[in-house]
């Protein structure tokens, strides 16, 4: 058996029993298929992708939130001047914990989650910079039941950090949803702003914004005119069009369909200094999948 094989076996198991916990998602489970094609460059990214969450319910107004995030990246190059071979794939597993607490007499709740991601092309055995370590801290304001706000809406705020190679910082969580008439919502933060209508129970529409990333260690860095590249990552901001159809209250298919605002697609050093533009043109993107979500 391969050494990639055993890592991809080895990562699916602790798929199901590491922890994950998100802010601004309220899906339960999650599997999902992206594809990048940019045919302007041949430069395509797909992704296969497989979430969960699993709150529990303790004592005193108290959630644990467990879960986990497992994606699998197959890349796809044209006409760069570094060797390829190790890089036709790379994977992320996520895993953390979290507890979350609601307060007595009001609608916030405070919550905290620790956690750790590897992120590699695994060309061979783990190393120190497969590993990145999160830790997050954030208040949500919950008005969305029945008889809680004229119009229904949540809050969300916080401050996200990972070790993740030149980010000494915490990034904002921000996130506010609002139902502003019967038949739509809208949403303004970061990773996705949107405004979403609903046809009925079933069907759903949206224009939205948002943004994707990915981000993983070179296992063996590449020499690039005397520099070295260690990383690799891409960062795109979108617009486009969603469908959301839903076969019960909690199980729905969605569907996605953008064009990229913004595309960064790089190699790094760990300082975060650009080595090599892999890609910045436009590209079409496209993401589908299921959900189960509370």
């Amino acid at each position: 058996m391969s050494q990639r094989i055993k890592i991809t076996i080895v990562f699916l198991i602790l798929l199901l029993i590491s922890t994950n916990l998100s802010a601004q998602t309220s899906d339960l489970l999650r599997i999902e298929y992206l594809h990048l094609p940019n045919n302007s460059t041949q430069n395509s990214v797909n992704r296969f992708r497989g979430l969960f969450q699993l709150p529990l319910k303790l004592k005193n107004n108290g959630y644990l939130v467990v879960g986990g995030d497992y994606r699998y990246i197959a890349l796809k190059f044209d006409d760069v001047p570094f060797n390829t071979t190790d890089l036709n794939s790379i994977q992320t597993i996520e895993g953390s914990i979290g507890y979350l607490h609601k307060m007595k007499d009001n609608d916030w709740y405070y919550g905290f989650k620790v956690g750790m991601r590897l992120a590699s092309n695994f060309n061979s055995k783990l190393v120190s910079d497969d590993y990145l370590y999160l830790v997050s801290t954030y208040a949500i304001r919950d008005r969305t039941k029945e008889g809680t706000a004229d119009k229904p809406n949540r809050l969300v705020l916080g401050l996200d950090y990972s070790t993740t190679p030149g980010r000494n910082y915490p990034l904002p969580i921000l996130n506010y949803y609002r139902e502003f008439h019967p038949n739509w919502t809208y949403t303004l933060g970061v990773p996705k702003t949107n405004v979403r209508y609903k046809f009925d129970d079933s069907n759903h529409v949206q224009a939205f914004v948002t943004l994707d990333n990915f981000f993983a260690n070179l296992q063996e860095a590449k020499l690039l005119n005397g520099k070295r590249a260690e990383n690799i990552s891409q960062t795109i901001i979108l617009g486009g069009l969603g469908y959301e159809h839903y076969f019960t209250e909690h199980l729905l298919y969605y569907g996605y369909a953008a064009y990229s605002i913004s595309n960064d697609y790089r190699l790094r050093n760990n300082k975060r200094d650009d080595i090599y533009t892999i890609d910045d043109k436009n590209t079409l993107y496209f993401r589908t999948g299921l959900k189960i979500k509370y």
